[in-house]
């Protein structure tokens, strides 16, 4: 018998994709704050200490996991949504930045899968919403985004979000793959992970890829994305910040014209 509330669910959108929860009477979704998009009359907000999981064994362990979550920049508190109606009623989540919603079966992955920390978005209530420390040295050093991550535990449906497009690969014993540690979305637990040197100083200097990438290791499925939000963000500071060196002169007028910018 399952132990997290059952719901059904919709997810809509190409690009900029939201979730739409179907609850039935008394059924609750949780959500990390900031990922509400709008719900029917009838459904009622709690804001919750912690993730309202029976699995922190009261007041004490609401408080550690409330701790951890801070120390990792989450926020101490989610949102939990209740249908008090009689009736069905929906709710909708939607993802932060484009790219895709994951729908994920916990029960079909042994009850268990770990994420990138900012990938969360929401679950069925009673699904837990963890830490998972990566406890290799050479992993806890030079991890960077892969280093800390959330481990999702339950029987329940869980939403995860990620940038760009998403390529799910199932992982025979053994198999190794070879993935930039922003990639990385999250994996089941049966998935074996650690942190690799690139090696070679021409590599190292040159390659722009970083010293480090994450080695995922099977038997398991592994959730990749194509664009990590921290590179989308760090490509377009460059960009907000770039001043080309010819603006001003009858070059740098020129070189907007052929660029399409004295054509406004």
């Amino acid at each position: 018998m399952k132990q997290n509330h059952e719901i059904d669910y919709k997810i809509y959108g190409e690009e900029m994709q939201y979730v739409e929860v179907e609850l039935d009477p008394n059924e609750t979704a949780i959500a990390e704050p900031g990922a509400f998009m709008m719900m029917e009359d009838g459904i009622q907000m709690e804001t919750l200490f912690g993730d309202g999981s029976k699995q922190q064994g009261g007041l004490l362990g609401k408080l550690l996991n409330a701790g951890k979550r801070v120390l990792v920049g989450e926020n101490l508190f989610m949102t939990a949504f209740t249908n008090v109606t009689g009736g069905i009623k929906t709710v909708s989540f939607a993802s932060p930045y484009p790219g895709k919603i994951i729908p994920i079966d916990l029960s079909r992955f042994q009850n268990k899968v770990i994420c990138q920390k900012d990938a969360f978005l929401c679950a069925a209530k009673g699904v837990s919403v963890g830490l998972e420390f990566q406890r290799k040295l050479g992993t806890g050093l030079f991890g960077g985004e892969g280093f800390i991550m959330e481990k999702l535990e339950g029987d329940g449906m869980c939403f995860l979000h990620a940038c760009g497009h998403v390529i799910q690969k199932q992982l025979q014993p053994g198999e190794m793959l070879k993935v930039d540690t922003g990639c990385i979305v999250g994996f089941t637990s049966g998935i074996d992970y650690d942190i690799q040197f690139v090696g070679g100083i021409k590599n190292t200097i040159f390659g722009g890829e970083g010293l480090f990438f994450a080695t995922l290791r099977g038997p398991g499925i592994v959730w990749i994305q194509t664009l990590p939000i921290s590179r989308l963000a760090g490509r377009i500071l460059a960009y907000g910040t770039y001043s080309r060196k010819e603006e001003g002169s009858i070059l740098g007028g020129i070189g907007n014209i052929l660029d399409g910018d004295g054509w406004r």
